[in-house]
């Protein structure tokens, strides 16, 4: 062996017992993976685990939030010292998830690690994150995940190369002990991708046009990759494109696209007459929120907006084959799909659950009701390809966002809609309550809630089409017999106690209130939830930290 590389085999005192199985990955604070040998064991958990690794080729990128050049510098001397064949990384190590899943499915790798923290706070006093994702290109499945949580239980050592790191600044070659490490471009790959989806001059007829848009990538991974569609392919003005260099604590930007989050970019659209479109995306660029002039686009009217007008956009013009959505998201786009006459699938809230339905060629379009939108152009959600499909068919039909959407309500009806979030709830104060609630569950059914009378009331489960896989415990539902509903989940999405979310939804297919407050026309739901749940009681907010 050359000098240059020194293997070391690392022995640890003790093995990692802490990562909870059933995720994408590992979402952690920042200080806790500066710990001693705490990413190195995720890591070698995952070499052990991950089929075809050894010999194969792996996608390494990342958010670049607070500690991502430390982390691919560390796992590329990993990798190299366990046998892979080959990596690809990018320059500044600057990589979005949807761009990932892009590169993994082009260059037919065994798989990818994105780092991020998706949508959650970043810096020495944020989050980090390490999420593993298939050859397909999509999210880990709960199997692997859970293959890697027990590798990580009893690891305790890991194979590493000491050289020094390599520089990403540039597109290069290089090799590390025989594994050869590819620099590339992140960017151009997708957004070659994109311009084979959709008509760009279209969309730039549009944007020359009488039309002005404003895109806030929240100091977060797509500024890149927005400056080169928006900016410089599509030639909208230069500073479109806000918060555009990606930061590590994200400039003080909570990295998450809805209104209060988002705030700045939502009271520019909302509330002032400068901008005719609006859009953002989150941390590692998988999320979207969309907005008109003094008009937010619920996500759940987005899936539906998309689906209803999918023959407009070049990729979709022969028609989707099925759509799908998570159970917490509205049955609007279920009003769409009956109406097409193509499939409507209801998941689990995650996107590994699109992916056997993808794969099969049983839908086009998916999405969750947490602002992300997809397609079977690769197997993650996608934020700026979602921003797009709303500009092609805003050129296409030569309208107006709010125009748009009122539109579709006159013709489908309109799904009010609302997700409450308490964040930061004490863990055991949010599982005393979902708990209490599950033991509710037998005796609400024929109950009064609200303005009518409980049908069922369970906890989803949910049977896999493709593999007959049976997930359970996925969401309390109370359905009613006007078709309304309200469901309560527990996210396990932040890294300081839970939040607990309540979706509420009705439906109305009236013309005379379609374009009434959702927060008032489901007024009578969200007092009849929290006097059922005792929200405020057993929390004690007196309000969500998060309405969307």
């Amino acid at each position: 062996m050359s000098k240059e590389f020194i293997r070391r085999t690392v022995r640890l005192s003790s093995s990692f017992s802490d990562q909870k199985p059933g995720t994408s990955g590992l979402r952690k604070s920042s200080l806790q993976f500066e710990q001693p040998h705490y990413l190195e064991t995720f890591v070698q958990a995952i070499f052990q685990t991950l089929p075809g690794l050894k010999g194969g080729l792996l996608v390494l990128g990342g958010d670049g939030r607070y500690g991502n050049m430390r982390a691919i510098d560390l796992i590329l001397r990993m990798a190299a010292a366990n046998g892979v064949s080959r990596v690809i990384t990018t320059t500044n190590g600057i990589l979005s998830t949807p761009a990932a899943s892009n590169l993994i499915r082009i260059h037919n790798a065994v798989g990818g690690i994105i780092l991020s923290a998706s949508h959650n706070s970043g810096g020495p006093e944020g989050d980090f994150g390490v999420k593993i994702n298939a050859a397909n290109g999509g999210p880990a499945s709960e199997s692997l995940t859970n293959a890697i949580f027990d590798a990580s239980k009893s690891i305790l050592e890991y194979e590493i190369i000491d050289m020094p790191p390599i520089n990403l600044e540039n597109m290069g070659k290089y090799s590390i002990d025989g594994m050869s490490v590819d620099v590339i471009d992140g960017v151009e790959d997708y957004v070659d991708l994109m311009q084979r989806i959709f008509d760009f001059d279209q969309i730039h007829d549009l944007l020359k046009s009488n039309f002005s848009m404003v895109f806030d990538a929240l100091n977060a991974v797509t500024g890149p990759y927005a400056k080169r569609i928006f900016e410089e392919l599509l030639f909208a003005p230069y500073g479109t494109v806000r918060n555009g260099i990606p930061l590590e604590d994200f400039g003080g930007c909570h990295p998450d696209p809805n209104l209060t989050y988002a705030k700045e970019i939502a009271d520019l659209l909302i509330h002032g007459n400068d901008y005719s479109f609006g859009a953002a995306c989150d941390g590692d660029g998988d999320r979207n929120m969309i907005l008109g002039r003094a008009c937010f686009v619920n996500p759940s009217d987005s899936l539906a907006v998309l689906a209803d007008n999918a023959h407009l956009v070049p990729a979709y013009r022969d028609g989707l084959v099925g759509v799908a959505r998570s159970m917490p998201t509205s049955a609007a786009v279920d009003v769409v799909a009956k109406e097409k006459r193509f499939s409507c699938f209801e998941t689990p809230t995650g996107w590994k659950f699109f992916g056997n339905l993808l794969d099969s060629n049983l839908i086009s379009l998916c999405g969750e009701e947490s602002f992300g939108t997809g397609s079977n152009h690769i197997r993650e959600k996608d934020g700026l390809w979602a921003v797009l499909f709303w500009l092609q068919i805003l050129a296409a039909k030569k309208t107006s966002v709010a125009e748009l959407i009122s539109k579709h309500w006159l013709k489908y009806g309109r799904h009010f809609y609302s997700r409450h979030d308490y964040e930061q709830v004490p863990s055991d104060i949010a599982v005393q309550l979902y708990e209490r609630m599950e033991s509710m569950l037998p005796n609400l059914q024929g109950q009064k809630f609200a303005h009518s009378n409980i049908y069922k009331a369970d906890n989803f489960s949910y049977s896999d089409p493709i593999d007959n896989s049976l997930t359970k415990g996925q969401g309390i539902r109370i359905l009613l017999d006007d078709g309304s509903r309200v469901i309560l989940r527990l996210s396990g999405t932040g890294t300081q106690g839970s939040t607990l979310r309540v979706y509420l939804e009705k439906y109305s297919n009236s013309s005379q209130n379609i374009s009434l407050d959702p927060q008032l026309e489901l007024g009578s739901l969200i007092l009849a939830i929290d006097d059922l749940a005792e929200i405020k009681k057993r929390t004690g907010f007196e309000s969500p930290t998060v309405i969307t």
